[in-house]
């Protein structure tokens, strides 16, 4: 049995698919900035939400699962952008290979 793809009309969000852009920093290294690249409307779930500890300081960790219309050349290092917020995506996954549906897991990050 294959899985059925999301209804259109409960992607009722509009995200922003952000492009990383890479330049040197003059030391060897890479710093990172986003473009804004294509808008995609698109279903969000929250999956779990944890507080941890990082640098001595608490932080939460919020992640969702996003489906979006299939695209190809998503990767982990791009993200996505609702409004204010600001996912990073983890991971990505066609779930039945049809090419119909693209999901992303993808966790909440700061400004």
């Amino acid at each position: 049995m294959t899985p059925r793809s999301q209804p259109i009309g409960k992607r009722a969000r509009r995200f922003v698919l952000e492009l990383p852009q890479d330049r040197p920093d003059g030391f060897g290294g890479l710093i990172r900035s986003y473009a804004s690249g294509p808008q995609v409307w698109g279903a969000m779930e929250m999956l779990s939400g944890t507080e941890r500890v990082r640098a001595d300081r608490p932080e939460q960790a919020l992640t969702h699962r996003i489906t979006l219309r299939y695209r190809d050349g998503v990767t982990g290092a791009m993200r996505l952008t609702l409004g204010l917020r600001r996912f990073a995506i983890r991971a990505t996954s066609d779930p039945d290979g049809a090419r119909r549906d693209l999901v992303c897991l993808v966790e909440e990050v700061g400004p």
